[in-house]
């Protein structure tokens, strides 16, 4: 029987790996982090004492640093159990919930052509390998030795040759029995206008390509001719062939970067044998083409941050710079890229036999982060001498940043963007000019400033709110303490108001359950407990005194979260205006004040039951920015 597209995909993210596996181990508390889906246990595979089985959850794999076991879900079921792969999966379909399907003879029909596809396809490989062993292949293996791979290394890489013969691998193959639909559907060859059937690949280096699981799917040439017309020819789309969803060295890369490996991510077939060669063993290419939003995906799924190691010419940064088009709008918490630039001219592969493997690990350590290719492309070669220049990067930029759908990835791109533009035009290139009722200007020192944005922001009771609020949350997922995971990031980067509030924090973040955590925070931190559990806003919260109710609980913290990062953002936007006074004052000015005090006053008025217990010092906030709003307090008064 076939499992449909995606039904096994499904069961694993319905499936929790820590639950199955834990049934037949005991985890060690000290190595383990339950909370991030880290789990450690002795192996369940061999006798041992040490803890060396590991789990990550998150991902859905495990893996023995022992006995090298490794697998998800339903390997561990067939291996634990001793059963097939189809009882593996009925046994976790069952647990999930999830109907197993009915039988399909059109899917059937397909996997099995696949599966003859396949075999056509290993054939193939072995007859390339031969080939690279006649007199035919002579220039080819020059070739090869010139770029130092040995023969061990051809053998492991599988590398072949193709003669530069019209039918030569079709002859081959149907001397064998192969029918000849198969091997033009296989993409190894192909049918001319009058019918006839020619070989795709000739008078070419051959690479054979493999998916996730090993499995022969087509195969990439690299011309010996300098006039070719491609000097790199893949396989056509085929049954077994999605170019855009696969990626050359797939399977082992994966299993380097299980083992902790960073993911490198080169340009081409070569490049990713010489890193493999040199030590770098998860190191994987996309196939001829650009690096698609499938293919990206698939290397998050192999590793949170994979490094983008493109030529250091203009067609590597051109390549770079699209990969970070591409992922902009799917980036999202964990999961980033990195680049290594490579000296002008070179690619891994020349790296690597110029200068050794110590040489590509420099480049690897010196891996930027992606915003910082982000401003690179906007201000590379560029001069920003006048307002309007600077006014057109921040477009650009703020169009950029937008593109991010993730609201906190977006927050620190901002931060991190806001620090390269200080970083470029500094705080001397701004000239420190203010405006007079008259009309003229004159030079403002920068402590008169200082001083002006000490009024405007220090005399608002800034954190008598967030006080208030931060209680009631920590108090909720005290009462609630299953919540935590849903609200951890929010919880690790929230800014605490009272420093003692730090200790609570730490505590829940440990996941612990309701009773446990109680105990815990009475024994660690009973002060702190005390006082927060005391204040009359949070005894009289709604998601605190009433336990029951999960559901209202998870609404109120997230809406809380959301006050608080509202809040967070309209002091920013004051705090940047104010900065701005170093600049000519206008209505965008004025604007983005009256703005930044509508934003504080939707943040302090949310539309929940228990809002008016505290309206009294939301109202006067704003009403307190709204008169110095009115007052124009950035205009120096007449004496």
């Amino acid at each position: 029987m076939n499992l449909p597209p995606g039904f096994l995909d499904d069961l694993r993210t319905r499936t929790s790996l820590s639950q199955v596996v834990g049934r037949k181990v005991t985890w060690d508390a000290r190595k383990s982090n339950a909370g991030k889906g880290d789990l450690w246990a002795p192996c369940p595979f061999h006798q041992e004492k040490t803890a060396s089985f590991h789990v990550d959850d998150r991902k859905g794999f495990y893996y023995c640093f022992g006995c090298h076991a490794k697998g998800d879900a339903v390997t561990f079921v067939k291996e634990t159990e001793n059963v097939g792969f189809m009882e593996a999966v009925e046994i976790l379909a069952r647990e999930a919930g999830m109907p197993m399907p009915e039988r399909d003879p059109v899917a059937e029909q397909k996997a099995d052509r696949r599966a003859e596809l396949g075999q056509v396809m290993e054939e193939a490989f072995k007859w390339f390998r031969l080939q690279l062993k006649t007199s035919a292949a002579a220039e080819a293996r020059a070739y090869i030795a010139k770029r130092g791979l040995k023969e061990a290394a051809q053998d492991r890489w599988e590398v072949g040759f193709a003669p530069d013969q019209r039918q030569g691998l079709f002859a081959a193959l149907t001397q064998k029995g192969i029918a000849a639909d198969l091997i033009v559907e296989a993409g190894l060859c192909a049918k001319a206008d009058d019918g006839s059937i020619y070989d795709r690949f000739r008078g070419r280096i051959i690479f054979p390509i493999r998916d996730g699981r090993g499995r022969a799917i087509s195969l990439g040439g690299r011309a010996l001719d300098p006039n070719a017309r491609a000097k790199y020819l893949n396989g056509p789309e085929t049954l077994l062939f999605d170019k855009g969803r696969s990626l050359f060295n797939h399977a082992p890369a994966r299993e380097a970067a299980g083992k902790g490996q960073p993911l490198i991510v080169a340009e081409g077939y070569m490049d990713v044998i010489a890193l493999v060669e040199a030590g770098f063993k998860s190191a994987v290419a996309p196939l001829g083409t650009a690096v698609t939003e499938d293919q990206l995906k698939l290397m998050w799924r192999i590793h949170d941050e994979p490094i983008i190691a493109l030529d250091g010419d203009k067609a590597g940064i051109a390549a770079a710079l699209r990969v970070v088009d591409l992922a902009l709008p799917l980036l999202e918490a964990g999961h980033g890229l990195r680049f290594a630039v490579l000296p002008t001219g070179l690619d891994p592969d020349d790296l690597i036999r110029a200068h050794g493997a110590a040489a590509m690990q420099k480049v690897l350590d010196e891996a930027q982060p992606m915003v910082n290719l982000l401003w690179r492309r906007e201000t590379e070669g560029r001069s920003f001498d006048s307002p309007e220049r600077k006014a057109a990067l921040d477009k650009t930029l703020r169009a950029a940043i937008a593109r991010i759908t993730d609201p906190s990835i977006r927050s620190h791109y901002g931060e991190a963007i806001k620090q390269l533009r200080l970083d470029l035009f500094g705080a001397r290139a701004r000239p420190n000019w203010q405006p007079q009722r008259k009309g003229r200007f004159v030079e403002v020192p920068q402590n008169a400033l200082a001083s002006t944005k000490g009024s405007l922001l220090a005399n608002a009771p800034e954190h008598a709110e967030d006080i208030k609020v931060q209680a009631i949350i920590l108090a909720t997922l005290i009462v609630h303490p299953d919540l935590v995971h849903v609200f951890e990031s929010d919880l690790e980067r929230m800014d605490m108001a009272e420093p003692g509030n730090d200790a609570i924090r730490a505590i829940l973040l440990s996941h612990l359950d309701a009773a446990t955590v109680e105990a815990r925070l009475q024994r660690a931190a009973p002060g702190a407990l005390d006082a927060l559990m005391s204040r009359p806003h949070v005894q009289s919260a709604p998601p605190v005194h009433n336990r029951t109710d999960r559901k209202l609980a998870q609404m109120c913290v997230a809406e809380d979260f959301a006050r608080l990062a509202a809040r967070r953002a309209a002091r920013r936007e004051i705090e940047d205006a104010v900065h701005d006074l170093s600049g000519i004052a206008d209505e965008g000015l004025t604007w983005r004040l009256s703005k930044a005090a509508e934003a504080r006053h939707r943040a302090d008025h949310p539309p929940r039951a228990d809002a008016a217990e505290m309206g009294e010092d939301r109202a006067a906030m704003s009403n307190h920015l709204q008169s110095l709003i009115n007052s124009r307090v950035w205009e120096k008064k007449k004496r």
